[in-house]
C-alpha cells in the first residue's frame, strides 16, 4: 500500500524491482483521494515465459475495490471506488499470487 503515490510512480517502482529481481510478481495499491483506488501489478518476463499475466492478476484484485483493468502480460493497472476494502483487495492479491505461481 503506497498512499497517494502516482501511476507513474507506480510503474517506475514496479520496473525497478523488475531489473533487479528475477522471478518478481509485484502489486501496488494507493488511495486515490477519498473515493477512488489505484493498483499497478508487474510480473517478470520468466513469469510471463511460465504463461502468467499481470493484467488478469490485477483484474482479480480490482474486483474486490469495486473496480476493474488490465493491461499487457507484464505490466498492468487498475481502477476501483472502494477504499476502504484496500486491506482485503491486498490479501486478495496474496491469495491469488500465491494460486498463480504453485500453478
Amino acid at each position: 500500500d503506497v498512499p497517494g503515490v502516482p501511476p507513474n510512480m507506480m510503474r517506475q517502482l514496479i520496473d525497478q524491482i523488475r531489473k533487479t529481481s528475477a522471478p518478481a510478481a509485484v502489486l501496488l495499491a494507493s488511495r486515490q483521494g477519498e473515493d477512488k483506488v489505484l493498483l499497478v501489478a508487474g510480473i517478470t518476463r520468466d513469469l510471463v515465459d511460465r504463461g502468467l499475466s499481470a493484467g488478469n492478476w490485477v483484474r482479480d484484485v480490482a474486483g474486490v475495490v469495486g473496480g476493474s483493468g488490465g493491461g499487457k502480460p507484464d505490466l498492468a493497472q487498475a481502477g476501483g471506488k472502494l477504499p476502504e476494502k484496500l486491506p482485503e483487495a491486498l490479501t486478495k492479491a496474496r491469495e491469488v499470487a500465491s494460486a498463480m505461481l504453485a500453478g
